[in-house]
């Protein structure tokens, strides 16, 4: 079956794992930018800052949950094969 599969088909899942690592990444700069602020001794950035920095933990669910559709769509796809 593997040899069938093309080289730029995406399967089931592969577009949430790509749309939380991109979801991730913002959230790791918003807490790089929130946390700046404490090493060079300026004033903190307003409250709402702190709620993008979330972005990291929404993005990995976001992953995670493109990961396990693709878990789940390969078991059915092997489960057929038999």
């Amino acid at each position: 079956m593997r040899d069938k599969t093309q080289p730029n088909s995406t399967g089931a899942g592969d577009r949430l794992v790509r749309a939380g690592a991109i979801v991730f990444f913002a959230g790791a700069v918003a807490t790089l930018v929130t946390v700046a602020p404490l090493f060079l001794g300026t004033k903190p950035f307003p409250t709402f800052m702190f709620g993008l920095s979330m972005l990291m933990g929404v993005g990995f669910a976001i992953a995670g949950a493109g990961v396990l559709r693709s878990i789940a769509a390969q078991r059915r796809q092997a489960r057929s094969a038999r």
